[in-house]
């Protein structure tokens, strides 16, 4: 056998070719299928998990949302609730105020009305004062003179007997 033809060579590279062949398909073809296989796998399971991790961001995402909304929800109760309470104790001192300001007001004209009497009772016995004064010195004064008394008695029996 000659290995220089060309025929030749064909054989013995089939023969290389088909006991390589058998070689690599009992030691080498299944190990690397096998890995194959098991690669393929993990990736499946990998892209699964993915698939499922996508499932639960959105699932996650929407219970987020579903809680931002309820939050949103009890914020604005909250706010409403607080709007109401400041609008109620405004309103009370508001009326609390008017209610102190109209007693003040009421104290006030009580002493107010107080003074103008004890001004008016002051005020009238100073006149009347005044007038007991005035009447004694016009009374002193006609009376000192023995001829204006006699007058007077005679102007007020006049009087007298003219009512």
């Amino acid at each position: 056998m000659n290995i220089t033809h060309p025929e030749s060579l064909i054989f013995w590279s089939v023969i290389v070719f088909a006991i390589l062949f058998i070689l690599l398909r009992k030691y080498a073809w299944s190990p690397i299928l096998g890995a194959v296989r098991g690669r393929e796998e993990s990736i499946n399971r990998a892209l699964d998990a993915a698939d499922d991790a996508r499932k639960e961001v959105e699932n996650l995402k929407a219970d987020n949302e579903k809680l931002l909304q309820e939050a949103r929800i009890e914020r604005d109760a909250m706010l409403k609730d607080a709007r109401e309470i400041k609008e109620r104790m405004i309103a009370e001192a508001k009326e609390t105020a008017q209610t102190q300001a109209d007693k003040i007001i009421k104290q006030a004209q009580v002493v107010i009305e107080g003074e103008k009497q004890a001004a008016v009772v002051e005020l009238k016995q100073q006149v009347a004062s005044l007038s007991v004064e005035i009447a004694e010195k016009i009374v002193k004064g006609q009376l000192s003179d023995q001829e204006k008394q006699l007058k007077l008695v005679d102007t007020m029996l006049d009087q007298v007997t003219l009512n």
